[in-house]
């Protein structure tokens, strides 16, 4: 086994977590959530996205967002650009990173944005081209990896297609992403192994959500491979909008208790990313979906 001694998060909490909330969070609260965890050592913040405020409301203040953080030094701000007019409108707001999207399950790709996954890729082409000449490091993610709610199990060789088209257009780095919580660690493991065909370890990252439960034992399973890099969700905000009973991405606290209790070094100060799960839990009016936030918040209380 050859599991890492550090461990990079990249919080997606403010993004991906709030994206499909029904009730709007506004800037100002979104502005202190990302103020909170960096105060709480996370280098790699997930802030907006930059998409039609026609289909994802939520994030119609991207804007304000990124120009309301009070940014610091070592720390990465990316955006999500689903499209050229998309990257355009994110260049204005100086993102550090910007992540594209496609699906390794067609069906998912046709009712997720309308189009084929050889036809998605053709129209990051041109973002992923622009972005890089403007010197924006590219990360790409990869939605569906182990199962879709349209096609089931979705096989490994899928995803090492859908790896090598985002290679081919200049993808810097993809995650791996069990976009409906389906996924149980072999699962995982070979959809990591299809990734490995085209990417180096230093480059590719796990995102799992914890529909079954299976989150962690997924992140265990990464980790065993060497991985070193895994996307989560303060308080397990999120879900997916495509994917019914698909519950939140892992909770970034419960993953820190995972690692530390591991002797793996993050850098995050785990009382301080409870304080940030808590106060945006607070507004929205309802408890933090982590294990590990519970556990140390009931102490707390007692």
């Amino acid at each position: 086994m050859n599991i890492p001694t550090r461990v990079k998060l990249l919080e997606v909490g403010p993004r991906d977590g709030l994206q499909n909330e029904k009730q709007p969070v506004p800037a100002s609260v979104k502005i202190e959530l990302v103020q909170r965890l960096q105060a709480a050592g996370l280098k790699e913040i997930e802030v907006t996205s930059f998409v039609s405020p026609k289909w994802v409301p939520q994030m119609a203040d991207n804007a304000e967002v990124m120009a309301g953080i009070a940014r610091q030094a070592g720390v990465r701000y990316s955006v999500l650009t689903p499209n050229l007019q998309g990257f355009e409108a994110a260049l204005k707001s100086q993102p550090d990173e910007i992540v594209v999207f496609a699906s390794a399950s067609e069906a998912f790709s046709q009712k997720n944005i309308n189009c084929s996954i050889a036809q998605s890729i053709e129209r990051f082409a041109p973002v992923v081209q622009a972005a890089r000449a403007a010197g924006i490091y590219v990360r790409g993610a990869m939605s569906c990896a182990v199962g879709c709610p349209f096609e089931g199990e979705i096989a490994p060789e899928r995803v090492s297609y859908l790896a090598g088209l985002m290679k081919g257009i200049g993808v810097q780095h993809v995650g791996v992403a069990d976009t409906i919580g389906v996924g149980t660690p072999l699962k995982v493991q070979r959809a990591m192994d299809a990734t490995l065909k085209h990417y180096a370890l230093d480059d590719v990252s796990g995102h799992f959500h914890d529909t079954y439960g299976q989150a962690l034992a997924n992140t265990l399973a990464c980790l065993q491979m060497g991985v070193w890099q895994f996307d989560a969700s303060v308080a397990g905000l999120g879900g997916c909008p495509y994917a019914k009973g698909a519950t939140g991405n892992v909770a970034t606290e419960d993953v820190v208790y995972l690692l530390h209790g591991m002797g793996i070094a993050t850098g995050i100060d785990l009382d301080k990313l409870i304080d940030a799960g808590q106060f945006i839990s607070d507004f929205l009016q309802r408890k933090p979906n982590s294990r590990a936030a519970t556990a140390i918040l009931t102490k707390r209380n007692s």
